[in-house]
C-alpha cells in the first residue's frame, strides 16, 4: 500500500524538529555542565565514576531549567553528553556497535559505516566542522600528534587499537574527513574464517601446517580484503617457544602468542625530525634475536630488508602487500626493492624473491562483501627471468544470485606442493587427499 507523500513529509519534518530540540537541550546542558564540574578532578576518577557524575549534574541542570522532555529523551541527552566528554561524540555508539567494522566520516554532515562488507549511510551527524575538529583533535592529541593546516594528514589509533586516518583542508576540499578501521576485541581465529567461508578446512589445514613448519608467507589483496585478519589467524599456529617481532605503521596486529615484541613506526615531528621508518625497524629487529619477523604491510624500501631476513635464518616470517593478483604482488614487491636505493639488477631481485618467499596467499572482497582466499600459490623458483609459481588451491566465481550473493566454489588444483617435504620434516603428516580435486 502506497503511503501519502504529504504525510511522509510531515513525519520527516517532525523528526527533524525533535532532533533540533534535543540538540539544543544537549548543547545548553553541556555548556552549563562544563562550568560546574572540575575537569582536573575528574581526571583522577574512573570512566564509570565520571559518567555517573555527569549524569547526576546533567539531571540537576535539566530539572532547574524545567526542560520539557520525557524520561527517555532525558537519558538520551545524558548519554550524548557523556559521549562528548568521555568519548568521540556522535560516533561513540558506532564504536560500541560490534557489527560495525569501519566508520567513515565524510565531513560533519555525513557518516557511513561498513557492516558485513557493505557500506551504509547512517543518520549520525556532527553539529559543524568545528564539532568534528574537536573530536579529531582529541584523537590526535591522545597519541601525541597534531592536525592543522601545516600538517593536514595524520595516522593515529584509538585506545582500543582501532586505526584512524584524518585529512583536513586544504588537503581535503569539502571539510575534515575521518576514517576509522575498528579493532576487533575478539580476533578471528582460523575456525572462524572457515565458518565464514573465507576458506575451506583443507586449505586451513595446509596453511596451518605451512606456518608450523616455518614457511615464509606473503599475503596479498586489495584494501579491506582481510589480509590483516588472515595474518592474525595464521599467527595462532606459531609455536609458543618462538620469539616473534612485529613491525607496523600503526599497531593493529593481535597475535595470539605469548612471546611477541611489537614495534611501530613514528612520523617526523613539526621540525621534520624524529621519524622512525619501517626499514629502520626491520633492521633493528635483526638485532633482537627474533625467530620470526612479521611486517604488517610492506609498502616501501623495507621490502629488501624483509627479503634478506627471510633468506638469512628467519624462516616462518610473514607479511602482507596491497595487490590485485598474485603476479601483481610479485611485481609490486620488485618495485619496492628498487625503492631502497641499492642498485640491484631486476633478475637478482627476482632471485631474492623466489628464494625468500615460499607461499603467496591472495585474498579478495567479493561483490557481496564476503572475503575469500581466491588463490594459494607456491613459488617454485626461477625459469629464465621469471619467478615461477604453481597454484595449489583456488576459488572460482560462477555467478551472482538474485540476492546479490556471489556463487562460487573452492577446490584444489591437483598439484602437490614441494613444501610438503619440508612440512614432513617437522613431523606433520598431510593427507594426500587435501590436494586431490576429485575428492571435493
Amino acid at each position: 500500500m502506497n503511503r501519502n507523500p504529504k504525510v511522509a513529509t510531515l513525519e520527516s519534518e517532525d523528526v527533524s524538529e525533535a532532533r533540533s530540540i534535543l540538540r539544543a537541550v544537549k548543547d545548553q546542558t553541556h555548556r552549563e555542565l562544563l562550568n560546574r564540574i572540575d575537569l582536573e578532578f575528574i581526571d583522577q576518577l574512573s570512566r564509570e565514576q565520571v559518567n555517573a557524575q555527569i549524569a547526576e549534574v546533567a539531571r540537576q541542570i535539566m530539572n532547574e531549567r524545567q526542560v520539557r522532555l520525557n524520561s527517555r529523551e532525558r537519558e538520551l541527552v545524558i548519554k550524548q553528553i557523556q559521549d562528548e566528554v568521555m568519548g568521540l561524540g556522535p560516533i561513540e555508539p558506532l564504536l560500541a556497535d560490534p557489527s560495525v567494522s569501519d566508520i567513515l566520516v565524510n565531513t560533519w554532515r555525513q557518516v557511513y559505516v561498513e557492516r558485513h562488507g557493505k557500506l551504509e549511510l547512517t543518520d549520525v551527524q556532527f553539529q559543524n566542522d568545528g564539532h568534528l575538529m574537536r573530536v579529531i583533535d582529541k584523537i590526535a592529541s591522545a597519541v601525541g600528534r597534531r592536525v592543522d593546516e601545516s600538517s593536514p594528514m595524520v595516522d593515529a589509533r584509538l585506545e582500543d587499537g582501532s586505526r584512524v586516518n584524518v585529512i583536513i583542508p586544504p588537503a581535503s576540499v569539502d571539510g575534515p574527513i575521518l576514517s576509522i578501521r575498528k579493532f576487533s576485541v575478539d580476533p578471528l581465529v582460523m575456525d572462524d574464517l572457515v565458518g565464514l567461508k573465507t576458506l575451506t578446512p583443507p586449505m586451513a589445514q595446509f596453511l596451518s601446517a605451512a606456518v608450523r613448519s616455518r614457511v615464509n608467507v606473503l599475503i596479498s589483496g586489495g584494501t579491506g580484503s582481510g589480509k590483516t585478519t588472515l595474518l592474525n589467524a595464521l599467527s595462532g599456529y606459531i609455536p609458543d617457544d618462538e620469539r616473534v617481532v612485529t613491525i607496523e605503521d600503526s599497531a593493529e596486529l593481535q597475535l595470539q602468542r605469548a612471546h611477541v615484541v611489537r614495534l611501530e613506526t613514528r612520523p617526523p615531528n613539526i621540525e621534520g625530525e624524529g621519524e622512525i621508518t619501517q626499514r629502520e625497524l626491520v633492521n633493528n629487529s635483526l638485532r633482537m634475536r627474533p625467530d620470526r619477523i612479521i611486517v604488517g604491510e610492506v609498502r616501501g624500501a623495507e621490502a629488501l630488508d624483509m627479503l634478506q631476513a627471510m633468506n638469512t635464518g628467519h624462516d616462518g616470517s610473514m607479511t602482507t602487500i596491497h595487490a590485485n593478483s598474485p603476479r601483481d604482488a610479485l611485481t609490486r614487491l620488485e618495485h619496492m626493492v628498487g625503492m631502497s636505493g641499492v642498485a640491484i639488477p631486476a633478475t637478482v631481485i627476482r632471485q631474492q624473491i623466489a628464494a625468500a618467499i615460499n607461499l603467496l596467499v591472495d585474498q579478495e572482497r567479493l561483490l557481496d562483501g564476503r572475503r575469500v582466499i581466491t588463490s594459494i600459490q607456491e613459488i617454485t623458483g626461477m625459469e629464465g627471468d621469471v619467478v615461477e609459481m604453481q597454484e595449489i588451491f583456488l576459488y572460482k566465481k560462477r555467478t551472482v544470485d538474485e540476492q546479490g550473493r556471489v556463487v562460487g566454489h573452492f577446490h584444489p588444483t591437483g598439484i602437490r606442493p614441494k613444501i610438503v617435504k619440508q612440512i614432513a620434516e617437522y613431523g606433520i603428516d598431510l593427507d594426500p587427499d587435501l590436494f586431490d580435486p576429485n575428492k571435493f
